[in-house]
């Protein structure tokens, strides 16, 4: 699991770095109007509109690849993570564990509440 977290990971960090320097090389909606009053700047490799729709469907498959690795990272480490996920499993946790190693003194506290724990006012107490 480490190797393709890993392979996620460099995915991740390539297509963020494309996607920042394939936005930087895109040119603005206001310089399509000087290309289209005889600006020499407008010929180029891709055409003078071929290279506008290149740049985009690139980014755009960048981006989808962009947001695709970061929710597959986000599963894999949500799955990797061996925390508790809830209060409630942490306390009994450690509730277990102080209860087993010890003698019977300890065994004969557990009917009584936990003084850690608020108690609600008017409730009654066993």
């Amino acid at each position: 699991m480490t190797l393709l977290t890993s392979i996620f990971t460099v995915v991740h960090l390539i297509a963020a770095i494309s996607i920042v320097v394939l936005v930087l090389l895109q040119q603005g909606k206001g310089a399509d109007m000087g290309a289209a009053f005889g600006g020499g700047s407008s010929q180029s490799v891709f055409g003078s509109r071929g290279s506008a729709n290149f740049l985009s469907r690139t980014t755009a498959i960048l981006a989808t690849v962009f947001f695709i690795t970061g929710l597959s990272l986000a599963y894999m480490y949500t799955k990797q993570s061996a925390a508790p996920r809830s209060v409630m499993a942490t306390q009994s946790g450690a509730n277990g564990s102080t209860s087993e190693g010890t003698d019977g003194a300890a065994s004969s506290s557990q009917g009584q509440a936990n003084p850690d724990v608020p108690v609600v006012p008017g409730s009654t107490q066993n």
